[in-house]
């Protein structure tokens, strides 16, 4: 296994960056601490490095504007308690005036995709940037993004918003993201299809009239905080279930982000017994008969400043138990005798590098900080 060379060129800190060395470090909002995601991505914020002294806000969601005063984080996440005990982070009710008295610089919203819908662009109204970890935001096409069945209460200020937010995967639009007002932070499920697959398809070697088989299983967490009758122990212990095997919500972030045609790519979601982490495995063919090294090349080409990729030398393949907890995607593969089949498999843990990982990866591009700041 190899971890990549840290990035050097491309941490310089943009014009637009919400900070920079010289300046105070930005003050962060959380809304939406209360799902697991949330409960993340308090973790990783309240031990950045770059944020020492400067503590988020943390807020609840729409329709927990009663939530007692004195809930706190520690009250929704016991394990984030320190020695400073229970009530150190106390969680408010949303509200905007409370988010522009507290001078917040950069929101990121850990709501349902209604929520983050209606959110977002009155955050950006009140010169607030947005790292939005629903779906509300991630795709371009109309078409695409009817799964969510999104309101806008100004249908033409939201599509002004829609045409300028950035798709915040890292390891394909680091420069957009550096001055971006709006990110929508990629599905789990994507992310780990996605970085598999994008070197080979931009570098041509990939026969699409042959088709993608994309096979992900995913752990019970990748659901949500709020139980189902399919998420509950009962369902998923000691069992593998497929489901939406062609409809489900992800299969349009990879058609936009891989530039493919949905009759190019089968995506089947399983979900796992297990509480988090991600295996995608795919299958393909190349266009010509291709060497290993041919393969590792390309992988190792694109992804050589990218810190959160790490590639596995073939025939060794990555595991979720070594993935699960960090913000690294992990990806390895192996080809034919032909040298024509080939089977791509990706790691990550859903709930970091899949969701609040990458979220601050995106706060540290956005601030010029080190990407893998606080993430290692």
């Amino acid at each position: 296994m190899a971890n990549l060379e840290t990035q050097t060129p491309s941490e310089a800190t943009s014009a637009h960056s919400v900070a920079t060395a010289h300046t105070q470090p930005p003050r962060i909002a959380v809304a939406g601490v209360s799902g697991y995601a949330g409960g993340e991505l308090a973790r990783l914020l309240l031990h950045h490095p770059a944020l020492a002294g400067t503590k988020p806000v943390f807020l609840g969601r729409a329709g927990e504007a009663e939530v007692d005063s004195s809930t706190s984080l520690e009250d929704l996440h016991p394990h984030l308690t320190t020695a400073a005990g229970a009530g150190a982070n106390p969680v408010i009710p949303f509200s905007w005036s409370r988010i522009v008295d507290a001078g917040i610089d950069v929101l990121f919203l850990a709501t349902p995709h209604e929520q983050s819908r209606e959110w977002a662009p009155q955050a950006i109204e009140r010169g607030i940037k947005v790292i939005d970890l629903s779906g509300a935001w991630r795709l371009h096409d109309a078409r695409n993004r009817d799964v969510y069945r999104l309101k806008d209460a100004d249908p033409k200020v939201a599509a002004a918003l829609q045409d300028e937010a950035v798709y915040g995967c890292p390891e394909l639009h680091r420069d957009a993201i550096r001055s971006a007002r709006l990110v929508a932070n990629p599905g789990c499920y994507p992310t780990s299809a996605i970085l598999a697959l994008v070197p080979l398809l931009q570098a041509g070697l990939v026969d699409l009239g042959r088709g993608i088989i994309c096979d992900a299983k995913s752990g019970v967490s990748g659901a949500g905080k709020a139980p189902t009758a399919k998420t509950h122990f009962m369902y998923a212990a000691d069992n593998l279930s497929a489901y939406n095997v062609f409809g489900h919500r992800h299969g349009g972030e990879l058609v936009e982000q891989l530039h493919v045609t949905a009759d190019q790519i089968q995506f089947t979601p399983h979900l796992l017994p297990i509480p988090r982490g991600i295996l995608t495995t795919i299958y393909l063919k190349l266009k010509v008969a291709a060497e290993p090294a041919d393969i590792s090349a390309v992988l190792a080409d694109f992804y050589r400043d990218s810190p959160m990729v790490r590639l596995y030398p073939t025939p060794q393949l990555p595991q979720i138990q070594h993935v699960v907890r960090t913000n690294y995607c992990d990806i390895g593969f192996e080809l034919a005798a032909d040298g024509k089949r080939l089977v791509m498999v990706a790691c990550l843990d859903n709930l970091l590098k899949g969701a609040s990982g990458q979220a601050v990866q995106n706060l540290n591009l956005m601030c010029g900080w080190k990407e893998q700041e606080g993430l290692l």
